[in-house]
């Protein structure tokens, strides 16, 4: 049995033998199986808009025959027109002023502070819709 598994090790077998097959088919069922099992904690990072003049847009669906987007706004931007001010009206209408000069005339239906691993407010993510 210890032979059997330093020869596993040393990868010994020749191509197109049955133990060299079993090997090829642990390799491959590893890479094609682990992500769906295995957890590797290798999770997409939340990017922000790296200048603070920048406002990341992304497509959030549609609903009905209205186009949905997410734009997210450095907080920033945000408080540039919103004077520090932080109540609903304030940060809804600042978030539409920063907006509409890019998309138009837009609906602000929801907004959600984002913060890093500190806590920080560092933007806030818009759902839009047109």
């Amino acid at each position: 049995m210890l032979k059997l598994f330093r020869s596993y090790f040393w990868w010994t077998y020749e191509r197109g033998s049955f133990h060299y097959d079993v090997m090829v088919t642990l390799i491959l069922a590893f890479l094609f199986l682990g992500p769906r099992f295995i957890d590797f904690k290798d999770h997409p990072v939340e990017t922000v808009a790296i200048h603070s003049s920048e406002v990341m847009v992304k497509e959030a669906g549609s609903k009905g025959d209205v186009s949905r987007f997410m734009y997210q706004i450095r907080a920033d931007d945000i408080d540039q027109y919103a004077h520090g001010e932080t109540s609903d009206a304030a940060l809804r209408s600042a978030i539409l002023r920063t907006i509409e000069p890019i998309a138009g005339e837009v609906t602000l239906e929801r907004y959600e502070p984002v913060r890093d691993a500190q806590g920080h407010l560092i933007a806030y993510d818009a759902w839009i819709t047109r």
